[in-house]
């Protein structure tokens, strides 16, 4: 063949030059990305499908509606909550809870802690839940006045299910501490008083000694905001203060008496006579015999017997409300040294004579 030929050989129809020959190849390129780009998408979509349904409960065991406690650790990635989600049986679907995370841009926004949800939940139900927040776990316990401090446990323990001897041990080995108690404690009654007796809020997972140190700084604050230079300039404390206002608070029944019960208090001290209150026999007693105190029990041994010892008991015999404090602070100005409730709306009748002390009482004796 000459090369004149092979220069002018004419150029085969099914080979096409230049651009046209080029758009063909991007075309298939693009076909190409294509198919693996759907391949890959749908790979995934059955990947995840695949992983609802190893990861769902079995739907016939799990009834809609039943309670869940689920914990979101923190740092945990929006994916492994939304499975997580699947095995408890909260939400159907985990690709469902990532759509309704990435639609809402909250991947960021779910918190940590532990919810209370249930089975069978909307997705979009349970990520509103994650985003606002475990709700706030806290309770009430309430401690009334009046109480010696081996009732305040009880009470305590019932209402939080702590356990009386680990509230004891608590108060006696260190754990709780209060700048108003003369000398470490050896038992319980050492912390009689010492406990103010209020309505508290603790979180849920508050233990022995978070409770009682909380009772505990109460107490000092209350009984620190209150002026007792009435006792200091009587060579008293704040200590005997609280005793006092123990007094008052197991003997009045209404604040308007509480001053007036405290001067009889004082007065009784000033003269040296026993205070011959029946709560500090009662608390002797450990409670109040069936039938109320006899003759026999005024004379039981014990230091807390004001019928046998002059002066105070050697602490306080309840938890005190503020009124008692404030009572104990400042008594009322008078000379009375007996006082006795003559009706059953639980006022008292007080006065400085012993005969008519009596006279009040057979009257009272009569109309009972």
């Amino acid at each position: 063949m000459s090369i004149e030929v092979e220069r002018y050989r004419p150029e085969r129809p099914d080979e096409p030059s230049g651009p046209n020959r080029g758009m063909r190849w991007f075309a298939v390129l693009g076909l190409v990305i294509v198919f693996f780009g759907m391949a890959y998408l749908g790979v995934k979509w059955l990947a995840s499908a695949v992983n609802d349904v190893i990861a769902s409960p079995d739907s016939s065991t799990v009834a809609p509606g039943t309670p869940v406690d689920f914990e979101v650790l923190a740092g945990t990635p929006a994916s492994q909550i939304a499975r997580d989600l699947v095995s408890a049986g909260v939400v159907a679907s985990a690709a469902g809870f990532d759509k309704e995370v990435r639609d809402a841009n909250a991947s960021d926004r779910l918190q940590a802690g532990t919810y209370e949800l249930e089975t069978g939940m909307d997705p979009a139900a349970v990520l509103a839940i994650l985003v606002a927040g475990p709700p706030d776990r806290t309770y009430r316990l309430t401690v009334i006045e009046g109480l010696s401090v081996g009732k305040m446990l009880d009470s305590i323990s019932r209402q939080t299910g702590i356990s009386f001897e680990d509230l004891a041990a608590a108060l006696l080995d260190g754990s709780v501490a209060s700048s108003l108690m003369p000398d470490p404690p050896r038992q319980l009654q050492d912390w009689e008083g010492l406990l103010f007796p209020d309505t508290y809020e603790f979180s849920t997972d508050a233990d022995a000694a978070e409770i009682l140190a909380l009772m505990a700084r109460t107490a000092e604050e209350r009984v620190g905001a209150i002026d007792w230079t009435y006792l200091t300039d009587r060579g008293l404390t704040p200590y005997d203060g609280v005793i006092i206002a123990s007094l008052v608070e197991r003997e009045a029944v209404l604040d308007e008496d509480r001053p007036l019960v405290a001067s009889v208090i004082y007065n009784r001290l000033d003269l040296g006579m026993a205070l011959q209150f029946d709560a500090t026999v009662v608390y002797a007693l450990g409670g109040l015999p069936d039938g109320g105190l006899t003759l026999d029990d005024l004379s039981i041994e014990s230091p807390y017997n004001t019928y046998l010892h002059t002066g105070l008991p050697p602490t306080p015999i309840a938890g005190v409300r503020i009124a008692s404090l404030e009572a104990a602070a400042a008594p009322a100005e008078s000379d009375y040294l007996y006082f006795l409730t003559t009706d059953d709306t639980g006022k008292f009748t007080f006065t400085a004579d012993f005969d008519e002390f009596l006279r009040l009482q057979e009257e009272a004796g009569a109309t009972s």
